[in-house]
């Protein structure tokens, strides 16, 4: 197909460039006018470290996490004392859940400084204990998403998450636990694992249809090159040529009794999107070690050391080290990918972010996706055709490999956050050096 011939190669090439943020001196972001934005938690810590997952996770120790935790609360602290008036929060990871009583107190603060009307907490199968989703609630979590992948054993036991994060059957009794609890409960699954079928794909998402969830997001398998080669050797190559027919196969199944939300998110009866809150909030700060923000124009990039984010944080200094000034057509290309992500873009919200701007900057893109019938035009704005949902989840993917290609070069020589003995030393690298890294 032409976009992926044409279009899909040069946005992998414009997110890679996007990801080249600059070295040197960084201050944190300023608030918006009016202070409004969303915040994002980074708790790396994982008891597990799955093969495929590319995101920023460590092994979790007690000593580590407590330091962690508590620099955490401060850095959020920093942001409050600025003006910043967060209205949502999310919890990502690594297990946000893996240290309970350290996540409810984090959630007390942020509760207690900001108005914020929605929090959204991921964990694991396994987290779902009677004690941990009590806990959550009386912390205000409304939302939780679960990361299931598959209900496949056989899979499991290739991710290594069987005997940590439980079997099919074990997973599913742990949903029906925290059936009613949250609104909604998500879970989060992988398409084109190495070694799923489609007749394995086929039955987990039988029993999607037939779990506690009401919500569930279908990711295409995302990895950087570096995990890809580990990935290979212990779960088997990666096949891309099947990712439309998958997609395909979800979309069919899914409906009519989910409803997509965005590209690759689906509720059954319910309007919210638990998963990609940057497709809804213009301006997001991200905080812990790893963490991304956006605000007003400018990407930044928290250091990608637990133990440089500690000491920065405990001296007063800010976690942020990097950042990337986008240009006016770059917002716009980036704006208009997590909105129609979200499946419309409407012409009142263009013109509030930027004016008559959009439409001359971006008539050729625009006309490109109308073209190939990915986007229709109508009196609100645009909205994504089911062609255009498929580009999406190609593009997205592009987009977070982009991202994940640039976690991989920063944490290349933290060897003593990657080894599980913590006596190890941790490699010191010129933040310059690691820059033209992530350049390449």
């Amino acid at each position: 197909m032409l976009y992926e011939r044409v279009i899909l190669p040069f946005f992998r090439r414009a997110s890679r460039s996007a990801m080249a943020f600059d070295a040197g001196p960084v201050e944190p972001p300023v608030p918006p006018p009016g202070g409004a934005a969303f915040l994002y938690v980074h708790i790396p810590f994982c008891r597990v470290l799955c093969p495929f997952c590319s995101f920023h996770r460590v092994q979790y120790r007690d000593a580590k996490a407590a330091r962690y935790f508590k620099a955490l609360r401060r850095e959020i602290e920093t942001y409050r004392d600025a003006g910043f008036r967060f209205n949502g929060v999310y919890v990502g990871g690594g297990t946000p859940t893996v240290a309970p009583r350290e996540l409810a107190a984090t959630l007390e603060l942020i509760r207690g400084s900001f108005p914020v009307g929605e929090i959204s907490v991921e964990t694991n199968p396994n987290d779902l204990t009677p004690e941990v989703i009590d806990l959550l609630e009386a912390s205000g979590v409304n939302r939780l998403s679960v990361g299931v992948q598959s209900f496949d054993d056989g899979l499991l036991r290739e991710m290594e998450r069987y005997e940590k994060y439980g079997n099919r059957t074990e997973i599913l009794a742990n949903l029906e636990r925290a059936r009613d609890r949250f609104d909604p409960l998500n879970v989060d699954m992988i398409f084109n694992l190495p070694h799923q079928t489609p007749e394995i794909l086929e039955r987990d998402l039988d029993t999607v249809l037939d779990s506690a969830a009401d919500q569930v997001s279908f990711y295409p398998l995302m990895t950087s090159d570096e995990v890809r080669r580990k990935m290979t050797a212990r779960m088997g190559r990666l096949d891309r040529r099947r990712v439309r027919e998958y997609y395909g196969r979800i979309l069919s199944r899914l409906r009519p009794e989910f409803t997509a939300q965005s590209a690759w998110c689906f509720s059954r009866g319910r309007g919210a999107v638990v998963d990609e809150y940057i497709a809804d909030a213009g301006d997001y700060v991200g905080v812990g070690s790893g963490s991304f923000s956006y605000v007003g124009g400018v990407m930044y990039a928290t250091t990608f050391s637990l133990n440089a984010y500690s000491d920065r944080i405990a001296r007063g200094q800010p976690a942020v080290t990097q950042r990337r000034a986008l240009t006016l057509h770059e917002q716009m290309r980036y704006e208009m990918l997590l909105r129609l992500f979200g499946l419309r873009m409407d012409h009142d919200w263009l013109n509030r972010r930027f004016g008559d701007r959009f439409a001359r900057l971006m008539f050729a893109e625009m006309a490109a996706l109308k073209s190939i019938g990915a986007v229709v035009e109508d009196e609100l704005g645009y909205a994504l055709t089911e062609r255009g949902m498929y580009l999406w989840v190609l593009m997205m993917s592009a987009f977070f490999e982009s991202v994940n290609v640039f976690r991989e070069k920063m944490r290349l020589h933290i060897h003593a956050e990657l080894e599980r003995d913590e006596d190890v030393e941790e490699a010191a690298v010129a933040l310059e050096r690691i820059t033209r890294w992530a350049r390449r």
